[in-house]
């Protein structure tokens, strides 16, 4: 079976270093806010180009801690994607928020930052960017539109470290970036992690407050927080990680590259291949296709899944739900026919296998059969 995703290929060419990190920390003492967590944070700055770096949990607390910072809460709205997972949406809505969606860009999946203006109400105080499947929403028009309305921006990176627009990563464009080291992650930990970013000073300490119980003295708390602290074992092992980020970046993109070079008998007609635009570098957390030429997209998709389960390959659908029609939601009473091309869009995505250590042989692999798989179902299908 060619998987969606082999973390152990990755374990076992850092299989040594990474134990080494695990006994030292064991052997230490210190499980939680030490001297690892300390280190990676300032690596993370350094690499990133930011001033500060808040480790976390995990990258959901991220998004509500940098919610909580801005304080944004009761009464407010942030304007997002639908086009994401439960964690960004949901976040809003534990902040006491109420998340306000923006349909998608057919071609990059991000949302659709000429739909930003006519979705600002006076209740509207922060917009929220996902950067999808590892490339960049267009943060110009994000930025000119948050300065002109007064907003704040919050980033949610948790698919993009290393992306950039217009040569600065992500995470250092907004007031607050938020980040996931979730296993499956272009950097992944052994568990759950997450930080924030800012290169404000005021926000960073907030940030480093609300993670311990609101607290910046011990047993003086000076507002509701939270217990969300990065601990030392998982810091050690990003550290160690951290090292190669580029350099697996780089190889999901040479993965994307020959993607593209592999399924050029299907592009146009069958499937619209992923798109990358020009102002930044797309990381690749996935290489997600669309499939066309359906009546019945929903169906064609499954068919496609099932055979390409029968040759071997595992694929995987990001997102089929939108987050408007998530029961979580209901009480938002959201109209699908108001996000046409996010409906369009779920109903037709598949991702196909990716990491940087899938080989040439099985792209081809996997090329091949999606090839054959394809070009034999009936049209009606």
């Amino acid at each position: 079976m060619i998987p969606i995703l082999n973390l152990t290929r990755q374990y076992e060419l850092l299989k040594d270093p990474i134990n080494d990190a695990l006994l030292r920390v064991a052997a230490s003492g210190h499980y939680i806010l030490g001297p690892e967590v300390k280190a990676f944070e300032e690596e993370m700055a350094q690499y990133l180009g930011v001033k500060h770096v808040i480790g976390c949990a995990n990258g959901t607390d991220a998004l509500f801690l940098a919610l909580k910072a801005l304080r944004i809460g009761e009464g407010d709205e942030v304007i997002t994607t639908p086009f994401s997972y439960m964690a960004t949406s949901e976040s809003i809505v534990r902040a006491g928020a109420k998340p306000v969606f923006i349909d998608i860009e057919p071609c990059s999946m991000n949302f659709d930052v000429q739909l930003l203006e006519a979705a600002i109400t006076p209740r509207t105080k922060a917009i929220l960017p996902v950067h999808i499947f590892g490339q960049s929403a267009n943060m110009d028009e994000v930025r000119r539109v948050a300065k002109a309305r007064n907003l704040v921006v919050i980033e949610d990176c948790a698919q993009a470290i290393g992306s950039d627009f217009k040569g600065q990563k992500v995470g250092g464009i907004g007031d607050i970036g938020c980040f996931s080291f979730f296993p499956s992650k272009n950097l992944g930990c052994l568990g759950d992690g997450g930080m924030c970013t800012t290169n404000d000073d005021e926000l960073a300490e907030r940030l480093r407050m609300l993670r311990v119980h609101g607290s910046r003295q011990r047993y003086y708390h000076e507002e509701p927080g939270l217990n969300s602290r990065l601990d030392e074992i998982q810091a050690a092992v990003l550290r160690i990680k951290l090292k190669h980020i580029d350099e697996w970046n780089h190889a999901r993109q040479a993965v994307a590259d020959r993607y593209d070079e592999l399924l050029k008998p299907l592009a146009g007609k069958y499937v619209e291949l992923p798109h990358r635009h020009s102002k930044g570098q797309h990381v690749f957390h996935q290489y997600t296709i669309q499939l066309k030429g359906s009546n019945d997209p929903v169906k064609l998709r499954a068919e496609v899944q099932k055979k390409l389960q029968e040759a071997g390959i595992q694929s995987m659908i990001y997102y089929p739900v939108p987050l408007y029609r998530q029961q979580t939601h209901a009480d938002l009473h959201l109209n699908p026919a108001d996000y046409p091309t996010c409906e369009q869009i779920s109903d037709q995505v598949l991702s196909l296998p990716m990491f940087p250590e899938l080989t040439a042989g099985e792209q081809q692999q996997v090329a091949d059969a999606l090839i054959q798989v394809l070009t034999a179902i009936p049209a009606h299908v």
